[in-house]
């Protein structure tokens, strides 16, 4: 029996539906290529697993043992939060690395090249020297308790834990692996997570590789709470002595207020590199400061003097 109610709304959904398959033309049908950055108009994604990842970061630790650096550093103080960033360009920079932890960074001044810093760290302990301030600033690596004085927060570990990406450990650490491929993006992210003593997880790090080379292009760090510590991202990847290293480096500490673009202008990958190379100490009659530890003091100019000695009474 015909029905003879009236149509519902779906019957008249799906009859516009057809109508307008029927009579498109190209006016009403748009098609866009989806460009993602670094990329062109016809894109083939590669895939890939958590552990091939894992694996290449492993490698990636491995193959570098040392290294020694020219770079140009543009360092800049504030934040995106804030509303205002400073920047300081034209600062030529060294970088010196060994394994396990010794790292050493000495900044020049623009134009005159005169030195605007020198600091070097074991992994566990910082000396910092700035000659403008005629100070001198040492103290424990780990930071328990950030201080106004934002310069006090500067740690050549920060800059060690952007640059060369530690392996996963497996005994204290595990890893949930993303696909995340939409319009804008095209990246596998590794998140990293450590547990408390109470067995709580804490995401710890998370690595980006994006899906057109496989490359890393950048790793956020965090503390407990989830705040982010470090924000690194890498750039135009290179070969140095057949070793590959992004020749530019983002490093950006949020809390601390400051951060910094590295280029590589020069590097030579595992070469040998003395003690005396890591070695800092403080200059006669700077200012040393203790991070977290007694009021400054200043050095002695020159040591100080014997006692005199007196002479013999006669009898």
């Amino acid at each position: 029996m015909p029905f003879k109610g009236r149509p519902s709304a779906n019957f008249i959904f799906l009859s516009l539906v057809a109508l307008l398959v029927v009579n498109s033309s190209s006016c009403l049908v748009r098609r866009r290529n989806i460009t993602r950055k670094g990329g062109q108009p016809t894109q083939t994604l590669l895939t890939t697993d958590k552990q091939s990842l894992i694996k290449e970061i492993a490698q990636h630790y491995e193959a570098i043992q040392s290294f020694n650096a020219t770079v140009d550093m543009v360092p800049a103080l504030g934040t995106v939060n804030k509303g205002r960033i400073t920047e300081y360009k034209d600062v030529r920079a060294y970088i010196l690395f060994r394994k396990p932890a010794d790292i050493r960074l000495i900044g020049l001044y623009p134009v005159v090249r005169n030195k605007a810093f020198d600091m070097v760290s074991n992994g566990a302990l910082f000396r910092l020297y700035i000659p403008a301030k005629n100070r001198f600033i040492e103290g424990p690596n780990q930071i328990e308790k950030p201080s106004a004085n934002k310069l006090e927060n500067l740690r050549p570990q920060h800059f060690l834990d952007a640059l060369l990406v530690r392996p996963i450990d497996p005994a204290r650490e595990e890893t949930v692996l993303e696909n995340l491929t939409d319009e804008d993006n095209a990246a596998y992210i590794l998140s990293v997570v450590t547990r408390t003593p109470a067995g709580e997880p804490i995401l710890d790090r998370q690595l980006w590789f994006e899906r057109l080379k496989l490359q890393l292009v950048r790793q956020l760090i965090f503390d407990a709470s989830g705040d982010i510590l470090t924000d690194a991202r890498y750039n135009d990847w290179n070969f140095y002595d057949n070793v590959p290293f992004p020749k530019v480096i983002d490093i950006n500490r949020p809390k601390d207020e400051y951060g910094v673009v590295i280029t590589i202008v020069k590097m030579d990958v595992n070469t040998s590199l003395t003690d005396e190379q890591f070695s800092l100490s403080q200059p006669a009659g700077t200012e040393l400061h203790v991070v977290g530890g007694p009021k400054t003091e200043t050095a002695p100019t020159s040591p100080p003097a014997p006692p005199a000695q007196k002479g013999k009474k006669k009898k």
